[in-house]
C-alpha cells in the first residue's frame, strides 16, 4: 500500500494554518516536535520547512511576502510554491485556522506519521486504519478508533503484535509452564566454568558483596547530598568502559571495556566529561576547573582523554523524563551501541513523570511513592527483558541524620522502590560516633575510613546488614574499600574479589 495514503490532510493543513497565523507555537520545543516527515506533499514540506527555518532565524510574525521573500532563494521550492497557488494557500490557511484545537491536530498528525512510518517498512498497520476501506460505517468505526487511542498506545500494539509473532513462531513460548528441573544440568556446568559474576565495580571489598555488575541485575545505591551519589557511579560507568586507569604511578591495564550508557537527569555533558578525566587520571577535579594541573597531570589529563575517545561510553542528559523517556533510551541505546551497562543518575519525580502517570490512571494523582515504586519497577522489568545490567540512586530523607540502621527507611519518596532491587546500598559520611566506634577496629598504619557504604540488601549474597568501610577521595570520584564490620562494628572477615574480564 502506498504510504502517502496514510495522512490526514485537514489536520495537516489546519497545522500550517496555525503555524502561519501564530509562528510562536515553535517556540515550545519541549511539546511539539514537528518535522518534514510529518507532512506528505512535497508542497506542504516546502511551506512547512520555511516556517520552520524563519522562526529559528529569529522571525516572530509570518506574512505571505516574508515566505515568498524566504522562497525566491531556492528556486525548486518557489516553482513548486507558485505551480500551488501558494499565496492563496497561506491566506486561506491562516484564516481558517482552528488554534484553539492545535492539540488535536498536532496528535492526529503524528499518529498518521507513525503509521505511515510502519507500513514504509512492510507492516501492515490496516488493522488500526484502513484507507482503502470502502464502508462507510466500518471506516467511521476505523477512525473513532484511532481517535481514541494516545501516540504511545498505536506503538505499543503495534510493537505487541511483533513480539507475539516472535513468540510463536521463532521463541515458540506458548507454554510458560516447564519442569523444574529444565536445564539444570546446562546451568550449573556455566557455573563450573563461569562463575555468576558480573563486570567488576571500582574500589575493593565491593565486588566481594556484590559480585560485581552482574547481568540482569538493579542495583541500587543512594546518598544523601554531597557524600558522592554520581561521583561514585562516574566511577562505576568509567571503570566498566575503559581498558586504562591511573594507578599506583602508572598507567595499568584495566581489563576488558563493555559498552555503557549513561543517562544524566541533572548534570550537563561538560560536568560529566570533567569527572571522567579526574577519575582516570587519578587528579582532583578541582585543579582541572581551575586550570592549576602540573605538567605531568596535563599530560595525564591528556591521555585520559584519549582513552575516553576510544571507550564505548555513550552519556545521554534528560532533565525532564517520563517512564517511556527512560526506557526508550536504554532500547535505543542498546540496539544502536550494543550496551549491557546502564547507570542512571538517580531516581526522582519529575512534571513529566508525573503528567504520564496521572494520563494513564485516568486522570487520578498517585502519590510520589507511588510513581517511584512505578518508576522502580519498570527500571528492573527492563534489566531483566534486555539482560542489561542497571545502576540507579536515590536521595535521603532527613532521618539519615538520627537512624542507626541506613535501610530502605531512609529512601526519599517511598521506601518501596527497594522491592525491586538485588542489592541496596547507601553512602553515608563517616561521622565521629563512628570513628569512636572504630578506634579498636582501625589498626596503627590504617587510614581512618571517611565514608561507609551500608549493604542493607544482597539478593543471593551472602553479606548483607553490614557496612563496607571507604576511604572515599571524592575530587578523583575513587572510593576504595578498607575493612568490613557489622551495623554493631564487629569485624566481619572479608577478602577482596578480583573479577577480570579478559578475552
Amino acid at each position: 500500500m502506498d504510504s502517502s495514503r496514510y495522512a490526514d490532510t485537514p489536520s495537516l493543513v489546519q497545522l500550517l494554518g496555525c503555524l502561519i497565523d501564530d509562528i510562536t507555537i515553535l517556540d515550545d520545543e519541549g511539546k511539539y516536535f514537528l518535522t518534514t516527515a510529518d507532512f506528505v506533499k512535497e508542497f506542504h514540506q516546502i511551506i512547512f520547512a520555511s516556517l520552520s527555518n524563519m522562526h529559528t532565524m529569529g522571525v516572530r510574525q509570518v506574512t505571505v511576502q516574508s515566505i515568498e521573500n524566504y522562497l525566491q532563494s531556492r528556486p525548486h521550492a518557489y516553482a513548486t510554491y507558485k505551480a500551488n497557488d501558494g499565496a492563496r494557500f497561506l491566506l486561506t490557511a491562516a484564516e481558517q485556522a482552528d488554534r484553539s484545537n492545535f492539540d488535536y491536530y498536532y496528535a492526529q498528525t503524528k499518529k498518521f506519521t507513525l503509521l505511515r512510518e510502519y507500513n514504509k517498512i512492510g507492516i501492515d498497520v490496516s488493522w488500526i486504519y484502513d484507507p482503502d476501506e470502502l464502508d462507510q460505517s466500518k471506516r467511521e468505526t476505523k477512525i473513532a478508533y484511532l481517535n481514541s487511542l494516545s501516540l504511545d498506545e498505536i506503538a505499543d500494539q503495534i510493537d505487541n503484535k511483533i513480539a507475539h509473532v516472535r513468540a510463536e513462531y521463532v521463541d515458540n513460548s506458548t507454554d510458560d509452564s516447564i519442569s523444574a528441573s529444565a536445564g539444570i544440568d546446562e546451568l550449573f556446568a556455566s557455573l563450573a566454568e563461569t562463575p555468576d559474576v558480573g563486570q567488576p565495580m571500582y574500589g575493593d571489598l565491593v565486588n566481594t558483596v556484590t559480585r560485581g555488575m552482574r547481568l540482569g541485575k538493579f542495583y541500587l545505591r543512594s546518598a544523601a547530598t554531597g557524600v558522592g551519589k554520581t561521583r561514585s557511579m562516574i566511577a562505576d560507568f568509567c571503570n566498566c568502559g575503559c581498558s586504562k586507569i591511573w594507578k599506583n604511578g602508572e598507567w595499568q591495564d584495566n581489563g576488558l571495556a563493555f559498552p555503557a550508557f549513561f543517562i544524566s537527569t541533572e548534570l550537563e555533558l561538560e560536568e560529566i566529561q570533567t569527572m571522567m578525566v579526574s577519575f582516570l587520571a587519578d587528579i582532583d577535579e578541582e585543579y582541572i576547573l581551575n586550570n592549576i594541573m602540573s605538567f605531568e597531570e596535563q599530560q595525564r589529563a591528556q591521555e585520559a582523554i584519549e582513552i575516553i575517545k576510544q571507550s564505548p561510553l555513550y552519556v545521554e542528559v534528560i532533565p525532564d523524563f517520563n517512564l517511556k523517556d527512560i526506557e526508550n533510551s536504554i532500547k535505543r541505546s542498546i540496539r544502536m551501541y550494543e550496551v549491557q551497562y546502564v547507570f542512571l543518575d538517580y531516581i526522582h519525580t519529575s512534571m513529566k513523570i508525573l503528567e504520564e502517570i496521572t494520563r494513564r490512571s485516568g486522570g487520578v494523582r498517585l502519590r510520589e511513592d507511588n510513581v517511584l515504586f512505578l518508576l522502580s519497577v519498570k527500571l528492573k522489568e527492563i534489566a531483566t527483558q534486555y539482560n542489561v545490567f542497571i545502576l540507579s540512586s536515590t536521595q535521603l530523607n532527613q532521618d539519615w541524620k538520627t537512624s542507626d540502621i541506613p535501610d530502605q527507611n531512609l529512601l526519599r519518596g517511598a521506601k518501596s522502590i527497594a522491592d525491586k532491587i538485588d542489592m541496596g546500598m547507601i553512602l553515608l559520611d563517616t561521622t565521629d560516633e563512628d570513628r569512636e566506634k572504630l578506634a579498636n577496629v582501625v589498626n596503627d598504619g590504617m587510614r581512618m575510613p571517611n565514608v561507609k557504604l551500608s549493604i542493607y540488601k544482597n539478593r543471593r549474597g551472602m553479606y548483607n546488614r553490614c557496612y563496607i568501610w571507604m576511604y572515599a577521595n571524592k575530587g578523583t570520584c575513587r572510593f576504595d574499600g578498607v575493612f568490613c564490620t557489622t551495623y554493631n562494628y564487629e569485624l566481619v572477615p572479608i577478602g577482596e574479589l578480583n573479577i577480570s574480564m579478559r578475552t
